[in-house]
């Protein structure tokens, strides 16, 4: 009567060969293999560690693909609970890009000024030096001081010019995901 019930296992070994067994071998849950009825049929299939492995990599894509297709449904809702025209996304973008304007306006500003006193304080310390005479050190930790400031200023001017490009192709590709989500309505 016990011989009825009796199960058989089958599973690939180190070698490659499928192997059949009454007992499973000690390798069988790394290495996998089925449980099989009288009749030869698979009752119960064990994974093995690389199946696993890749079955846990599938599913980590498949969330990941989940989690983005989430996050950008949101992010359409957001984008068309906000704008409800091209035009509005084009004056958000202006008001964005106006921040920017300001301070490459105030750099650039400030920047001659800075200019003008470098040119100033180096014309002062030829003029020194032209006479044989010691520049203090006064007057070239002001030069230093100028110099440091007009690279500062020139990259707030470059920083902000950057960061002006990428407000112009945020609200680019706003603009076309709401064309694109429009046209679906």
């Amino acid at each position: 009567m016990g011989a009825a019930h009796a199960q058989m296992y089958r599973w690939v070994d180190s070698s490659g060969r499928v192997q059949y067994s009454d007992t499973p071998p000690t390798t069988f849950n790394q290495s996998g293999g089925a449980e099989l009825n009288k009749q030869g049929h698979v009752i119960r299939r064990t994974q093995s560690e690389a199946e696993r492995r890749a079955e846990a990599e599938r599913q980590a894509e498949q969330q990941r693909i989940d989690a983005a297709r989430r996050k950008q449904a949101q992010l359409d809702r957001a984008l068309m609970a906000t704008y409800t025209s091209e035009a509005e996304i084009d004056l958000a973008r202006d008001r964005a890009l106006e921040h920017h304007k300001l301070a490459i306006d105030g750099a650039e500003t400030r920047a001659k000024a800075v200019d003008a006193n470098v040119a100033e304080l180096r014309g002062r310390i030829n003029a020194i030096e032209r006479t044989g005479r010691p520049v203090s050190a006064n007057l070239e930790e002001q030069l230093v001081q100028a110099n440091r400031e007009s690279q500062e200023l020139k990259r707030t001017i470059l920083t902000n010019r950057e960061a002006m490009e990428k407000v112009r192709e945020k609200y680019a590709a706003d603009k076309a995901r709401f064309r694109e989500l429009s046209g679906k309505l």
